[in-house]
């Protein structure tokens, strides 16, 4: 069975720092119309910061949208034609304040596909140094340090809820 939706029309919505938003028009499967929503974004990376005593290093920081601090592994959106680890390079040292001597990819997935394009990969950083780097203006963390098995326990138990950070500390907990 063909699921593939065909758009038809796109209108612009917004056009942002972050992200853009259009509505498109597109025929269904059975030859229906139907509108799509859709939020552009230009990828992500997201870190699980592995040092040698298997402790994770995560951030602590308020999120606008949802009213309320979360717990979060390092990440932050891509620039224009940076390579996914550049950009983790340069958030680790941003957000953690630290440089890693080995960098391997874990996966590459979409964060919420029923309306948003964005594909977050993610990395697995060790050999980790300090390295500070000037951090966003508009940035203000809390750096935590958590043995990954409590990391882990946290992700299962509702400690830790957010996908990526979930995502992250559990598949690191798997190799």
């Amino acid at each position: 069975m063909d699921l593939t939706e065909t758009r038809l029309t796109s209108e612009r919505i917004y056009e942002g720092r972050i992200l853009n938003l259009r509505r498109d028009k597109v025929r269904l499967p059975n030859g229906r119309e139907a509108s799509r929503e859709v939020v552009e974004h230009p990828g992500a990376v997201a870190i699980i910061a592995l040092d040698a005593e298997k402790n994770v290093y995560l951030v602590r920081q308020y999120r606008y949208p949802i009213n309320r601090v979360t717990l979060e592994i390092p990440a932050g959106k891509l620039d224009a034609g940076e390579e996914p680890v550049a950009c983790a390079r340069r958030e680790l040292a941003e957000e953690v304040g630290l440089a890693a001597a080995e960098w391997k990819p874990l996966l590459t997935f979409y964060s919420t596909p029923g309306f948003s394009d964005e594909v977050m990969h993610l990395f697995l950083a060790t050999g980790l140094r300090p390295h500070r780097e000037k951090a966003d203006e508009d940035e203000f963390l809390e750096i935590v340090r958590v043995p990954l098995a409590e990391a882990a326990t946290m992700a299962l138990e509702g400690g830790i809820q957010d996908a990526k950070s979930i995502t992250g500390i559990l598949a690191v907990t798997r190799i």
